[in-house]
């Protein structure tokens, strides 16, 4: 059996998050990594000024309170997990390096190339050597990466015994002539920490100290492990030591040591100057710790009392626990905890005049996300990351600050920004002295008012937040609550995910679904036609403020400010040979006598002159209206009949059906106060022949001439520091009103390569809304393969791309000494063999403000989707050419296939809706919905409920979106087949819709559903349930959702151990005990259409019982025709502790219809307990078999049978360990354990009998088991501890297999993420842009098994066929060595399964990483041709086998 794996959905948890100079010094970037992706963030908070219709207004002075959100700007995949990530600045670099660490020991360096807007890979080092694992053949260490603060060095943990030190060179000087051209990372050497003097083993942190003349390395270890349970015998057993690195003599002393802390210290944080020292965190105490000056620890709660020695003062009021806490300094004094509940506290430490900390005092701010990793962002910006709930970006605020009292401390009222910088200060704390109202209180928390001390209260705000649907705990498919009744008459299912996701007060449903269902407001046939637009009218309505679809940007002058906002005026539809014009009011009537033209077909209809007027271009004339009054009638002969048309207000440019242009100007009649078009001569040659044109309004600012010169940045550098204009290290004193104005004076201004200045560099206040300047600009695509861009109206090259249908991955200016036309004849007639035809381009500006340009080009079948990035100067040189643009474009990689699919006898057959004589020759003449290939079909679109992006028609349509968050978006829409045309509709009827045509002619009018989030990976609907889930499953029959939640409760009871009955010991402590948490577990009823809870369907569990599985057993019932019924059955175990003998429940509920309370609905359903019996053991999996139950109870599985409500025995076997789920298929029955693998057992109903059949022998900690089908061939899923993926299949006529004893390994591959459901669908049998097509694997009954992570990423594997198995090896194998790596990583080696002990079989592979395979759509023309010759196949028929499989698992 072969394999293809693919994700589908990309992982969402974040796991690490730095703030740096990602891009270069003028800004600094949040930079977020989690499992094997890496996304960089910009701080935006600019205000929306581009409005709908494409007017711009004026920034608002007064914009301090615009919130500031994340915006997007790169994203990368990589081919290994982060498992540690650090910035740091290297002398001479012009932004900062990130240094990433991967398993077992590897260290990449990596850095942004601004010249292809990617990133590439300074240095590698990797220390995976024998020695260092000293004998171990399994490493649980991750590796730990820190930097020197001062940034001399960096350090890196490996084997959790090893520190390798990576020295950075100093800054070059120009004297030192040898160190010019050298790398800045000298080499680096190993350090064995067991030989040290201290013998330094089972280290648990490690951090780099401030303050020090040489780099100086904490350790925190514990060199005789001990336990909680041990803490009587053994208690005090963490250590401390400081290693003091001399890099050049390679030699590391250690200056200061400490023994006998406390057991459960687990992490330490370094504190700046001017106090120095390292602050240790306990689960019950924390310490501060400094060379200089006596230890000062506090305790937390009354456990620290008992469970150390270490001198400890109480800390008042306050009662917590640190475990799984994460810090981050907000100042030199003050950190933010974030504790396991999501609490965040801010942590002052109050020094007295000597600079030695004499006490802590704990503020609770407020409550929020449970948090993995957590940063400052500029100035009062905190960003928390997060793996179970959403990440948030917070703002805080210091709300007050008080009075001094003691005499020693000098007084510091200066708000904090200042006393950040006023080193020296010896008084960092503050406090509140009253408060001025009480409801602050109650919100965050009780402020102590401790004498003597100054303390500042803050307080927090969401800003942002960043989806995340991990983990994804259990997967339930239900069908859709809302799907409109034109799409239910398909062969396939339609179906919605719902996952758990989140844990505790972060607890949410996550409902996915992949593709976007319109809600259809009403469809009606209309027959041949090709085209439709929808335009405004000043005089039939009011208003309009939505931007026009049809056109690319219909942007308004900004002088020309008449007021039009509204609804559409009129729908245009255009037949090969006729045209139709509909009012649009309350009713849709069509016009019979109007100014519009309806004897022949049109090319184009939009809005002039800021929606006054309406131009229509019909094939031989065009026609300018005001309402249905022509004002303006032009006949235009170029030759051939007019193809298309492009308007950038007020310029329209026009090409003929044979590549002739002509520019037309909307210009004012002073004497009629109307307008009217003017031809205008465009001095562009008309050879090689124009294939497709298109205009361009732009926002960005992207998109000048003038080339911005290095004297530029030092110059805007410099206004932005009026104080400082001299480059030398600026003072610390610099005013709060002058940051305020002008952003922070000391990260701007530019030293020699630009680096920043001082060295504390301060973080800048948020870039202020800059004013935006707009541009038009035509792109002309020639035969020749020729891109060019022109300045509007001048028509003066400023941009060439050569060979640009090729498709290369960065686009770059060839610059005025390339001349098109120059080139060869006999080069000319060979190129134009090889080049693809263009046959539509687009530029658009997307997301916030418009300020986002993308390049969309329809090329042959393929879509390629660019990105234009800024060139920056230092990439100048030969190529910056002045008075040419000064960008590049970045190929996006998208993945998508867009191609009609096709019978298998066309399959010579190329272009995609191909009308005309070849195609007519081949097959029958095609449909007439078909639209002929120049009609638009990248449709730009404003405000689809509350949406802006581009719809892409065609066989396979899909929507593009980005918002103000700056990622792009692409959703599938294959509902309804092919799409051929596509309109932006804003009506009464149907406010801010859209309209398309399907191929079968029908006109549909709809609305996006808006109780959808399309601004994520998938369209997802998130619902809070403030606990945790645990299992949902969908009740068919009443189609409900089922959902297994728990909570946490505070408990002082526990289980009496001599006694058989439950009876409870109750403890009693001093206030300052941290009781234990007791989940208490309950069943509950969701309905999928508003996801509220339906009342009283509520079941609860008793005290200390466990939900440990929920199913929908299909049942035997003598109440239903078919004679099975759906019962939510639960299993349940008491865990009362190792003493007491562990017993389970089977629970089993009926979901019953009554009548329901008037006035509420939901009340029709109600649940029934059928049975509720004590088992002899823990109830640890349910599932169901032909009307049967089957369980597994302790250490055995039995089936039982329900009659009259109770369940009688009827068949068991012994099992192994534990089983922690069944899957069953037909009368085979998968069990999986927790230790043993996987087992197979059958069950023979005429005799009764559960036998045993086979086993996996290898011992394997198996996560979630599931089928895999294909066709006859049956294999048996597994994912494991290690985040590999395993399938076994039963062979019993291998020798391998003993007879069919044991179940074979047949394929694995390591998925990086830990896999904790799975489901299986049936391949898709309809192809969308081929409908009534059966697919090739419905025939031949394929399924495809999809699983979600704990990361919250989403993928499937599908059994293929060995003939494309084969050729997508090859595929694999080449793209391997075709795509540079990022951080230098082997994707290979990060598919390899993951064993922890070495096993004596190979890893058998058969599965294919589709990530590498779908990259081949990401190649050039060049490229493609050379990997597919390579194999020996053809590059359609690789581009056929994705295709095919694309389309097979194209369901949700």
């Amino acid at each position: 059996m072969h394999f293809m794996y693919k994700q589908i959905h990309p992982p969402t948890g974040i796991e690490h998050c730095l703030y740096a100079h990602f891009f270069g010094w003028e800004e600094k970037n949040l930079i977020l990594a989690g499992v094997n992706h890496l996304h960089v963030y910009r701080l935006s908070a600019e205000q929306d000024l581009v409005q709908p219709d494409g007017s711009v207004t004026a920034p608002l002075p007064e914009a301090g309170d615009s919130k500031t959100r994340l915006e997007c700007v790169a994203s990368f995949s990589l081919h290994g997990n982060i498992q540690s990530m650090q910035a740091v600045k290297l002398a001479g670099a012009s932004r900062d390096v990130l240094l990433l660490g991967f398993l077992d020991a590897k260290l990449s360096v990596v850095e942004y190339d601004p010249s292809t807007h990617d990133l590439k890979t300074c240095s590698l080092h990797q220390f995976e050597d024998y020695d260092l694992q000293s004998g171990h053949t399994t490493n649980y260490h991750l590796p730990l990466v820190r930097t020197d603060p001062d940034g001399r060095c960096a350090g890196m943990l490996i084997y959790g015994s090893h520190l390798v030190v990576l020295p950075f060179r100093k800054e070059i000087s120009s004297d030192d002539v040898e160190s010019i051209g050298k790398s800045p990372i000298m080499s680096s050497y190993t350090i064995d920490l067991r030989k040290m003097d201290e013998k330094i083993i089972n280290i648990i942190d490690i951090q780099f100290l401030h303050g020090y003349f040489e780099p100086t390395v904490f350790i925190l270890y514990e060199p005789l492990a001990t336990w909680a349970g041990r803490t009587a015998v053994r208690t005090d057993t963490c250590c401390i030591a400081a290693i003091s690195l001399n890099i050049q003599q390679r030699v590391h002393p250690v200056i200061w040591s400490q023994a006998n802390l406390p057991f459960d210290c687990f992490c330490a944080a370094p504190i700046p100057k001017p106090i120095g020292g390292v602050l240790i965190m306990a689960v019950n105490s924390l310490l501060y710790l400094n060379q200089s000056v006596p230890p000062f620890g506090v305790s937390l709660n009354s456990i620290a009392d008992s469970s150390t020695n270490f001198p400890l003062k109480i800390q008042e009021n306050v009662h917590c626990t640190l475990d799984s806490a994460r810090y981050t300094l907000i100042s030199n004094d003050r950190l933010v905890l974030s504790l396991k509940g999501g609490e965040l506290y801010v942590l002052t430490l109050v020094v007295d005049g000597m600079r030695c900390v004499r006490e802590f005092h704990f503020d609770r701010s407020a409550s929020s996300v449970l948090t993995t990793c957590m940063c400052v962002c500029s100035e009062n910006y905190l960003f928390l990351g997060s793996r179970l709930g959403n990440s948030l970006l917070l703002k805080y605020t210091e709300k007050s600050s008080g009075k001094m009292i003691q005499a020693e401390e000098k007084v510091s009222g200066a708000p904090l920004s200042k006393k950040r910088r006023i080193e020296g200060l010896e008084q960092l704390a503050s406090d509140v002295k009253e408060v001025e109202y009480v409801d602050e209180l109650e919100v965050y928390g009780s402020i102590d008012n401790q004498p003597g001390t100054l303390i500042a209260s803050y307080s927090f705000e969401v800003c942002d937040n960043i989806w995340n649907i991990g983990p994804c705990g259990q997967v339930a498919m239900g069908e859709p609550a809302f799907l409109s009744e034109e799409y239910t008459s398909h062969l396939d299912p339609d179906l919605e995910l719902v996952t758990t996701s989140g844990h505790g007060k972060n607890g949410a449903l996550s409902v996915l679904q992949r593709s976007i269902r319109p809600q259809v407001v009403t469809t009606f046939s209309l027959g041949g036609c090709i085209d439709m637009w929808t335009v405004f009218s000043t005089h039939s309505t009011e208003n309009t403020e939505e931007e026009v679809e049809g056109d690319k940007e219909k942007d308004a002058e900004a002088d020309l400010e008449t007021d039009v906002s509204g609804c559409h005026a009129f729908l245009v539809l255009s037949r090969r040979d006729s045209s139709m014009v509909l009012q649009t009011g309350s009713e849709i009537n069509e016009l019979d006598n109007s100014g519009f033209s309806t004897q022949s077909s049109t090319v184009f209809v939009g809005n002039l002159g800021n929606c006054r007027y309406i131009l229509q271009v019909s094939p031989s004339s065009m026609r300018l209206l005001e309402g249905i009054k022509q004002i303006q009638h032009i006949p235009v002969d170029l030759g051939s009949s007019l193809q298309s048309c492009s308007v950038c207000d007020p310029y329209v440019v026009v090409m003929s059906a044979e590549g002739q242009i002509m520019m037309f100007v909307l210009k004012e009649d002073r004497f009629t106060d109307g307008a009217r078009l003017s031809a205008s001569k465009i001095p562009i040659s008309q050879k090689p022949r124009i294939l497709a044109v298109s205009t361009y309004r732009d926002y960005s600012g992207l998109f000048t001439t003038e080339a911005p010169s290095v004297e530029a940045v030092t110059e805007k550098a410099e206004k932005a520091t009026p104080k400082e204009k001299s480059l030398t290290f600026l003072p610390d004193d610099i005013d709060d009103e002058d940051d305020m104005l002008y952003g922070d004076s000391s990260d701007t201004l530019p030293r020699a390569a630009g680096e920043p200045t001082a060295e504390k560099e301060q973080e800048k206040t948020l870039p202020k809304t800059k004013k935006i300047e707009m541009t038009s600009w035509l792109l002309i695509s020639r035969e020749n393969g020729a891109l060019e861009i022109y300045t509007l109206p001048e028509c003066k090259l400023v941009y060439t791309v050569k060979s640009f249908p090729l498709g290369q991955r960065t686009l770059v200016d060839s610059g005025p000494q390339f001349d098109p036309l120059k080139s060869s004849t006999s080069d000319k007639q060979q190129n134009l063999a090889e080049m693809p035809a263009v046959k539509e381009i687009q530029l658009f500006g997307l997301g916030h403000n418009r300020s986002r340009p993308y390049l969309m080009a329809r090329v042959d079948e393929d879509l390629l989707i660019y990105e234009a990035f800024k060139r920056s100067p230092a990439m100048s040189g030969a190529e910056m050419n002045s008075g040419h643009l000064q960008i590049r474009f970045r190929k996006v990689h998208h993945g998508l296939i867009l191609r009609e699919k096709r019978a298998q006898s066309s399959r010579v057959r190329k272009g995609a809706g191909a009308t005309g004589e070849a195609a007519e020759e081949e097959e029958e003449p095609p449909d007439e919905n078909t639209p002929p290939d120049h009609i638009q079909q990248l449709r730009y679109f404003q405000n689809v409920s509350g949406y802006s992006g581009v719809f892409v028609c065609g066989p396979y349509p899909h929507w593009i979106f980005m918002t103000n968050k700056g990622s792009l978006r692409i959703h599938p829409m294959g509902i309804d087949g092919w799409v051929t045309c596509f309109s932006a509709y804003h009506n009464v009827n149907c406010p801010r819709g859209f309209l398309y045509f399907n191929r079968k002619s029908d006109l549909s009018i709809c609305v996006l559903p808006t109780h959808v989030t399309y601004d994520a990976p998938w369209p997802i609907r998130k619902v809070p349930l403030r606990c945790t889930p645990h299992f949902t499953t969908y009740h068919c029959e009443s189609k409900l959702y089922a959902v297994v939640t728990s909570s946490q409760e505070n408990t002082n009871k526990f289980p009496r151990i001599q006694s058989d009955d439950r009876e409870w010991d109750y403890v009693e402590r001093n206030e300052r005990f941290v009781y234990p948490n007791m989940s208490k577990f309950t069943i509950q009823l969701f309905t999928p259409s508003t996801w509220e809870i339906i009342p009283d369907t509520r079941y609860d569990c008793e005290d200390w019982e466990h939900i440990t599985s929920l199913s929908n057993a299909q049942l035997k019932s003598e109440g239903t025709i078919s004679g099975l019924k759906g019962f939510l059955t639960m299993g349940t175990a008491y865990c009362m502790g190792e003493d007491v003998v562990a017993r389970g429940r089977i629970i089993i509920l009926d979901v019953i219809e009554v009548v329901p309370e008037p006035g509420q609905p939901l009340t029709k359903n109600k649940i029934k307990v059928l049975y509720d019996k004590e088992q002899k053991g823990p109830v640890s999996a349910i599932s169901y078999l032909n009307g049967l139950l089957v369980t597994a109870i302790g250490q055995k599985i039995y089936i039982w049978q329900l009659k009259d409500d109770d369940l009688l025995g009827v068949a068991f076997i012994d099992s192994l360990v534990y089983i922690h789920s069944i899957t069953i298929i037909k009368n085979l029955i998968l069990a999986a354990d927790v230790l043993k693998s996987v087992a197979l057992y059958r069950y023979q109903e005429d005799l009764r009998v559960l036998s045993y059949v086979s086993r996996d022998l290898k011992p394997l900690e198996s996560y979630a088991v599931q089928y895999t089908v294909d066709g006859e061939d049956l294999g048996f899923v597994v994912t494991d501890r290690n985040k590999n993926l395993l399938v076994l299949t039963y062979s019993p006529e291998m020798r391998e297999s003993h007879g069919g004893n044991r179940l074979l390994r047949r394929a694995d591959f390591n998925l990086g993420s830990h896999v904790n459901t799975m489901f299986r669908v049936r391949c898709k049998l309809e192809d969308p842009s081929a409908p009534g097509q059966k697919n090739q694997a419905a025939v031949e009954n394929r399924h495809v098994t999809y699983f979600a992570t704990l990361d919250g990423s989403i993928g499937y594997i599908m059994p293929i066929p060995e003939k494309m198995f084969r050729r997508q090896q090859m595929l694999q194998t080449s793209m391997i060595s075709q795509l540079p790596s990022p951080a230098g990583l082997n994707p290979k080696a990060y598919r390899t399964l993951k064993a922890f002990h070495t096993d004596l079989s190979n890893p058998q592979r058969n599965i294919l990483d589709g990530e590498l395979c779908w990259k081949f759509v990401y190649l050039s023309t060049m490229e493609r041709n050379e990997v597919a010759r390579k194999i020996g196949t053809s590059e359609d028929q690789i581009i056929e086998d994705l295709m095919e499989l694309d389309r097979l698992a194209a369901h949700f």
